[in-house]
This record gives structure tokens, sequence and C-alpha cells, in this order.
């Protein structure tokens, strides 16, 4: 990261805390990354801002604070990447928590605001959620296996073509494991 930077986090609890204009630069961040070819959640990019909110308004509807929330990395007050965290409410399963739509701006790549954003995410599971392991899913075959094992992370599994990013394009999803938090 960048010294010129100050990152900081903020985490939205409560559909209540989204103002019109951090809705749209949350959607404009994942329409951004989603059509510069990452894979946050649409299968078929260029993604427009109608169906990327669309899909954002289902995120928001679901925040509560045990069981979804959004974490935001910001610097200098400016958003630079966000995820949202679940926890499934049905006991059986209710001690792990499920990390989506990983994502960081173009323009601060390579500066270290994904592994900041990762970091922070196992404190607010352990310390705030009360979480005992965090998995993910995450397209095999771009460097993302890599990532997320420099922070940790376990492979524990691959499922052939399970995603469909193109049209006769598909690739393994890649099932991860961080434990304990």
């Amino acid at each position: 990261m960048t010294s010129s930077n100050a990152l900081g986090f903020t985490q939205i609890l409560d559909p209540d805390e989204i103002t019109d204009e951090l809705k749209q630069t949350l959607v404009d961040c994942w329409t951004e990354v989603s059509n510069a070819g990452g894979a946050a959640g649409f299968p078929f990019p260029p993604v427009d801002a109608a169906e990327v909110t669309a899909a954002f308004d289902r995120i928001i509807e679901n925040l509560a604070p045990p069981t979804s929330r959004l974490l935001i990395a910001l610097t200098d007050d400016t958003v630079a990447g966000w995820l949202n965290i679940r926890r499934d409410p049905h006991p059986p399963v209710s001690h792990w928590g499920t990390i989506h739509h990983v994502q960081t701006r173009l323009g601060v790549r390579g500066q270290g605001i994904g592994t900041a954003l990762m970091r922070r995410v196992r404190e607010v599971a352990r310390d705030e959620m009360g979480l005992e392991q965090l998995h993910l899913a995450a397209r095999g075959g771009v460097g993302l296996e890599e990532f997320y094992g420099r922070l940790g992370w376990k492979e524990i599994g691959r499922w052939p073509g399970a995603l469909r990013l193109a049209p006769h394009g598909d690739t393994h999803a890649v099932g991860m494991i961080f434990l304990p938090i």
C-alpha cells in the first residue's frame, strides 16, 4: 500500500445504513470489477448498472448484524473495495461464515487493499460475529488460489465446470477455508 493513502474500514450492518451515494459508489465498484473480468457475481460481462443494482439490492435487504454485513475498505475516505460476509443461521452450520464478492477498485490494485480487506474480515468474523471458520469459492486458474493461500487460506476442493463466466467458457470453482480464525 502506498504511504500517502490512509486505509480504514467501515461496516454496514443494516439496510438503513446505505445512503444513495454509498449504494451508487458500491454499485459502480462492482460494475467496474465485473466488466474488467473479475468473477464478482456476474457471468457474462459487460454488465450494466441496472443489473448490478438489482443484485446489490438483494444483498442489502439481507443485511443484519448476526448474519450478513458489508465490509468496506476506504483510502482517504474513498471506497477502495468491499466484500460481503454471511453466516447461515441454520444451527449445524452457524459457526462458520462465507465470504462473497471480494473486490477492489482497479485504480488501487497492487496497493495491498485486498490483503488488508481479507485480514480485517477475519477479525470481524471472529471478534464481532463469533465465527470459528470462513469459507469462500474462488474462480480457478487466475491466481486467486495463490492470493488467498498467501493469506493462510487452504484449498479444500474443486468443482470442475462449476462457474460459467462466458458462453462455452466453464471453469472450476476452488473451495477454500480459513480456520481457526
